[in-house]
């Protein structure tokens, strides 16, 4: 059996798999916001109570926002900021008297669609996060890509390539302390502001969607600018990487019209006379964190 965690900003996610990745147990509970010392005994005590439950002791893997500096041993980049510089896996070990293995979410996204998703059986898989934040994870025959620093897939926090969208603006700030990165870009809140910017209309991501699907003219206008950043992001992806699957999570990877254009406005930026990359929805949505987290090992 395998329980794997999601820790999330506003709640914390338990699931437990089967060998043959089917869910016996799920649960949820709010995140002691801010609070250290209660998330760690939070998450032990919903491992401790899924076991007592299934009769069973379980493999634990555990999803974050934000990862593990090789140097320190403690959390770094973490928007749960309570989590930074802080050691938790050593914390949630202690506190569950065996090994926990742990990723950034996005990393366990990308692993969750991989084993079992939308890149079942491919050789490279890069998993997107386009939500709150831009993340990205990196599988390679089955296998989660950490890399020397440990930040593998942060493709988010790369400059977004320029082109004619994006003359005589301002590179946006991003929370890292960098501009013009693609999360500042690409985000739901970038999208969102990129909107205001434009039109002088302050709207949330849905608003945008819904409006431009109605024919609003101004809200269209926006998608199709964040289409043609996406597709330039991408294809910087498909350059340095060559995946053979992109699978894309998050609250924007609902946008059934990105799996139609993205990979058309793409093309004139792959060095390739041939693309054979997918795009692809996850096969799992929101779940999918969670369940990466479970295979970890």
């Amino acid at each position: 059996m395998r329980i794997g965690v999601d820790l999330g900003g506003t709640k914390i996610e338990l699931v437990a798999l089967d060998d043959a990745g089917q869910v016996c147990l799920r649960r949820r509970e709010p995140t002691p916001a801010g609070d250290y010392a209660a998330t760690v005994a939070l998450i032990a005590a919903m491992v401790r109570d899924a076991e007592r439950q299934l009769q069973v002791r379980a493999t634990v893997g555990l999803g974050v926002p934000g990862s593990v500096s090789p140097v320190t041993g403690c959390m770094r980049n973490a928007n749960s900021t309570c989590l930074n510089d802080r050691p938790f896996r050593q914390d949630l070990e202690a506190a569950l008297g065996r090994t926990v293995c742990l990723a950034n979410d996005a990393d366990c996204f990308a692993l969750s669609e991989a084993t079992d998703g939308a890149g079942a059986g491919a050789p490279v898989v890069f998993g997107v996060i386009l939500g709150t934040g831009v993340g990205g994870g990196i599988v390679v025959d089955g296998k989660l890509l950490t890399g020397a620093c440990a930040v593998a897939g942060e493709w988010g926090h790369n400059p977004l390539p320029n082109g004619p969208d994006t003359e005589g603006i301002a590179p946006p700030a991003c929370y890292c302390g960098r501009r013009g990165c693609i999360e500042a870009w690409l985000s739901g809140p970038g999208l969102a502001a990129d909107h205001a910017r434009t039109s002088g209309e302050v709207l949330s991501p849905e608003n945008i969607v819904s409006r431009a699907a109605a024919g609003d003219a101004a809200c269209e206008a926006t998608l199709v600018r964040h289409e043609t950043r996406l597709a330039r992001a991408l294809a910087g992806v498909i350059n340095l990487l060559d995946p053979h699957v992109i699978v894309l999570g998050g609250g924007l990877s609902r946008l059934d019209r990105l799996y139609r254009n993205v990979p058309r406005l793409w093309t004139p930026h792959v060095f390739s006379d041939h693309i054979a990359t997918r795009l692809c929805p996850p096969v799992h949505g929101d779940a999918s964190g969670v369940r990466g987290a479970a295979w970890l090992r």
